[in-house]
């Protein structure tokens, strides 16, 4: 089993992941095929980005039982801890601008 979950990327990699793999939300792609051919759809994941993100998450033998992969600009990286797995939150950007008192 694997999902590919996509955000702001072109409609022909949407049109690319869908002829793989079953979307079953806006940009979440589910699909239970090889390795090999998980590996050759991520390459086109890779070569179709652009400016999006995407995540990859596939059954595995690790301890939490699965495994994943990140690609593109997202508040939400990957981190190992202890051989662990997990998801760390970068600081929202702040956009607002700074007044100045007169």
């Amino acid at each position: 089993m694997m999902v590919i979950v996509v955000e702001g990327v072109p409609p022909r990699l949407r049109g690319r992941l869908g002829v793989w793999l079953l979307e079953v939300r806006a940009g979440v792609y589910v699909g239970n095929l090889s390795r090999r051919v998980r590996d050759m759809i991520w390459r086109q994941v890779e070569e179709g980005l652009d400016a999006g993100n995407a995540v990859l998450i596939w059954k595995s033998s690790s301890e939490s039982g699965f495994d994943f992969l990140t690609l593109g600009e997202n508040r939400r990286v990957p981190v190992e801890l202890d051989g662990i797995k997990l998801v760390s939150f970068l600081p929202a950007k702040d956009n607002k601008k700074e007044q100045v008192k007169t």
